[in-house]
């Protein structure tokens, strides 16, 4: 049986488990997914497997087809950042994909810089209340940090007085967001699989196993996207929106990396053109 976050553990490593298996899970499905042509494998005969085989990945990987396997069973095997750089590039994945692999795994891509610490400058806050646009920055776990007078007025359940500021709550639980978010189902798909990629290196923390848990418990909807696995990194691109005061509404989604806080991002709301 799979472990998903939001469960609380109930012995000490109950959460090195969960790890292990979500990157089983997570290596599996990646390889499912994964065409023969996109792998450089040649297409024939009749395959009872979707996707690569796993002593076909293992090969790509430079990997024994038993290591491999006890990666794929959640076992407690050590890899090293090499061979999860092989991995990754065996398994055809993006960037996003490839950052939670290695945050999974617990290990430090050698690709990437060091974290920033992880606090919100006042500089940030004065940025956001600089910009005329609508404008908002979401820490680690997807909570509204810092926002404008113009994101108030357009998120009209989200970042308004005595409301949750997590971006997830409002979009799964508040039915305030079914009628607000233009094209609702596509942008929760979406907004799932972004968090994912940043949730991975802090699954059994706290505040993000907690709100996970409650959100597959209280969501049906979360938790099939959840249980898909997909990963994207937050990007941009056209946002509409249907408000109750100011009708129909089109952007231009822009989203930046903050060198601090850790893992935040400031995204800002560009009106398109009709």
């Amino acid at each position: 049986m799979i472990i998903y976050p939001g469960i609380k553990p109930t012995m000490a490593d109950t959460d090195i488990q969960t790890q292990r298996r979500e990157l089983g899970e997570f290596v599996r499905t990646q390889r499912e997914k994964l065409p023969l042509t996109d792998a450089g494998l040649p297409v024939g005969g009749r395959r009872r497997t979707p996707g690569l085989r796993r002593e076909e990945v293992a090969q790509l990987a430079g990997l024994s087809t038993t290591w491999y396997t006890w990666i794929e069973q959640g076992r407690d095997v050590s890899v090293s950042p090499h061979a999860l750089s092989r991995l990754a590039a065996a398994l055809r994945l993006d960037r996003a994909e490839r950052a939670y692999l290695f945050e999974l795994a617990g290990k430090r891509d050698p690709e990437q810089p060091d974290s920033p610490p992880d606090d919100i400058a006042p500089a940030v806050r004065a940025c956001v209340d600089a910009i005329v646009s609508p404008a908002y920055v979401l820490d680690r776990n997807w909570n509204a940090r810092a926002w404008n007078t113009y994101a108030e007025r357009l998120f009209l359940g989200w970042l308004t007085p005595g409301a949750d500021r997590n971006l997830l709550r409002f979009i799964f639980l508040n039915p305030a967001a079914h009628t607000l978010i233009d094209g609702w189902e596509e942008r929760a798909r979406r907004v799932v699989a972004e968090f994912r990629a940043h949730a991975g290196s802090h699954l059994n923390d706290p505040a993000p196993r907690d709100l996970i848990g409650d959100l597959l418990r209280q969501s049906p909807a979360f938790a099939g996207l959840w249980q898909q696995r997909d990963v994207q990194e937050r990007e941009g691109g056209a946002r509409t929106f249907n408000h109750p005061v100011d009708g129909f509404l089109r952007y231009e989604q822009v989203t930046f990396n903050l060198v601090a806080p850790l893992d935040a991002k400031m995204t800002i709301l560009i009106r398109a053109d009709d």
